[in-house]
């Protein structure tokens, strides 16, 4: 597959995350063997992990909207890259308790195709924003 596809791929992947799309679309979108190197602790592994993830996160009324974003691609390397907006439900993340509300926060995302789906997933977050912006965490500026 060439660069052009694998962009197209992955865009329609991120939709599947911010409420649009069929989940059923992950089996054509991802190889079966998929390592999903962003899925917390103790959720199965790969596209299975993905599929249950995309399910419990309530995207329809907790999902995330890109403020901007740029997306690169080379050969079977696809990294996405720019400000997203959450509205969190409020609870424990990463053992600081955050009360709900909106936020927006730096993200990367970067994906290894084969074949033309995709193979290996990463995550990179400004989870530091997060917590400050839902006053979770205090600056001591």
């Amino acid at each position: 597959m060439d660069s052009v596809q694998n962009k197209a791929v992955v865009e329609e992947f991120d939709r599947l995350g911010m409420r649009a799309g069929d989940l059923a679309r992950l089996d054509a979108l991802c190889a079966p063997d998929m390592v999903n190197h962003a899925l917390a602790p103790g959720r199965p592994a790969g596209l299975e992990g993905t599929r249950e993830f995309l399910r419990s996160a309530q995207r329809d009324v907790h999902g995330a909207r890109w403020v901007e974003y740029f997306i690169v691609a080379e050969d079977d390397m696809v990294v996405q890259f720019g400000s997203r907006e959450h509205d969190w439900p409020g609870g424990r993340f990463r053992g600081f308790d955050a009360p709900a509300g909106t936020y927006v926060r730096d993200t990367v995302f970067a994906y290894r195709l084969m074949a033309g789906r995709i193979a290996e997933r990463w995550a990179i977050r400004d989870d530091l924003a997060m917590l400050l912006q839902l006053g979770a965490i205090r600056s001591t500026e």
